[in-house]
């Protein structure tokens, strides 16, 4: 798990952000629950891939710890169009009384011609050398590259913390996806963000505020998620 802010230099980005008149919003990033296929394929955007019962049991645990929070405290809860990620996404709005929202530029990143094949055969192939070391100079044969999927993502978080602003919200996403969007907002390069480790059902926390994006802890798997959010 990457280091957290201390209280004082959380507090410094918030007082800035409310002294330019732009609250920070606070983004959990959660990541969708464990499927059937988690580590065996790369499920990408195929339809139909549902959460295992341990997944739905993991979804649940992340909604409690979430809810513990506080219904006020949280906005909005936004899901990527994925089944997986809309089923991890459902518990937490009803422990929070609020809706799903689906928000297209959460999904997954498009694998193209590796969708669906299994990971044994992907790590065999000369690119998947590429894929780990330069993401950057990396596109999935008839899909996106790595650069187009970080940009879509941080896009979309953006346009969701300008509907936001001095809110907390949850946007219910992807292992790639998440650990694109932490890179950008840790100021790592696209080739170092393989290092990051986004696990299942984990909680990523990202305050945006005026002065720049600050984060509050990445991979969050069992912390109380209230030391996650600036007093």
């Amino acid at each position: 798990m990457a280091p957290r802010t201390t209280k004082r230099s959380t507090a410094k980005s918030a007082k800035k952000s409310t002294d330019s008149g732009v609250k920070p919003t606070l983004v959990l990033l959660v990541r969708h629950g464990k499927t059937p296929t988690t580590g065996q394929v790369l499920p990408g955007r195929a339809k139909g891939l549902h959460l295992a019962p341990e997944g739905v049991a993991q979804a649940e645990r992340v909604a409690a710890r979430i809810a513990a929070l506080g219904e006020k405290k949280i906005a909005a809860v936004y899901a990527s169009p994925m089944e997986r990620t809309q089923e991890t996404a459902a518990p937490i709005a009803k422990a929070l009384k609020l809706r799903v929202r689906t928000h297209k530029g959460l999904i997954e990143a498009d694998f193209g011609k590796w969708t669906g094949r299994k990971l044994t055969e992907l790590n065999k192939l000369p690119e998947w050398k590429t894929v780990q070391q330069y993401p950057s100079g990396f596109r999935f044969p008839g899909g996106e590259s790595f650069p187009e999927m970080q940009t879509r993502m941080v896009g979309a978080i953006q346009e969701l913390v300008a509907k936001h602003p001095g809110e907390t919200i949850v946007c219910t996403s992807h292992a790639d996806t998440i650990k694109a969007a932490a890179a950008s907002a840790l100021g790592t390069h696209l080739d170092q963000f393989q290092r990051i480790v986004i696990g299942q059902c984990s909680v990523t926390a990202i305050m945006y505020t005026s002065g720049g994006p600050v984060v509050l802890g990445v991979n969050s798997m069992g912390d109380d998620l209230s030391t996650l959010v600036p007093s």
